[in-house]
């Protein structure tokens, strides 16, 4: 199998994070592939930021599909340019959001997101309306962190750890889902360190359960709907 994934960023700054996380959890048949949108922002968090990223995702998804690659992953918790993406291509395309919280109803009746910063959130609310599991979401945190700070394993695994605490005391979490893709390579220390303060609650890394989504989707040989993701009328249908 080969995967394609899309880092919504211009910048390669998360790129080695994102590839040493996949290759502790890819099947050994699978070949992982990352690449940068050539155009956009520094990083996508807000509403603004992900439109003015989304072509270029899609042109990245395009490219994948033509290069020959079985799935795509776009590697952003907020899904941007997914719906859009699924259209243009028959390969199938998955974000950070559906998978995991897919993930994390399965295993557990309350769970709580655990993400970056405040600004996200109404994103975050969005996706769980349109997957319809909003009712399952126990609350969503923030640890208010720059972006450039995410690159600190200690900032982010001291701040995710004391945000996971009130998830599961003060919101009633039974899991918890790490609201950014940059956040998955920490998901077993927490998860230990949880276990030790005697609240067991599974961390989902996001990054992890898309690549293995993808990789199920791609060996039941499995995409997107195309009565769902019809893709763009032709010219003449447009016209009239």
């Amino acid at each position: 199998m080969r995967i394609r994934i899309i880092k919504v960023i211009v910048s390669n700054v998360m790129n080695e994070i994102t590839w040493k996380e996949t290759l502790q959890i890819k099947a050994p048949d699978t070949e992982i592939e990352i690449v940068n949108i050539d155009k956009g922002p520094d990083n996508i968090e807000c509403f603004y930021e992900e439109v003015l990223a989304s072509a270029y995702i899609v042109d990245k998804a395009v490219q994948a599909q033509k290069d020959g690659c079985d799935g795509v992953f776009i590697s952003c918790f907020a899904d941007p340019a997914v719906d859009a993406s699924r259209e243009q291509v028959k390969i199938p395309v998955v974000g950070g959001f559906q998978p995991a919280a897919l993930a994390a109803s399965l295993i557990s009746d309350k769970w709580s997101v655990v993400t970056v910063s405040k600004n996200v959130v109404p994103m975050i609310r969005g996706v769980a309306r349109k997957l319809g599991i909003e009712n399952n979401i126990a609350s969503i945190r923030d640890i208010n962190t720059p972006f450039l700070e995410l690159l600190d394993e200690n900032i982010v695994k001291e701040r995710l750890l004391i945000q996971i605490q009130k998830a599961v005391d003060e919101d009633g979490a039974e899991a918890i889902v790490l609201g950014c893709t940059g956040l998955g390579r920490v998901a077993q220390h927490l998860a230990q360190q949880m276990a030790a303060k005697g609240k067991p609650v599974p961390v989902v890394s996001p990054t992890a359960a898309a690549i293995g989504f993808l990789e199920l989707l791609i060996r039941s040989k499995v995409s997107q709907s195309r009565l769902t993701y019809r893709g763009a009328p032709d010219i003449k249908r447009r016209c009239e």
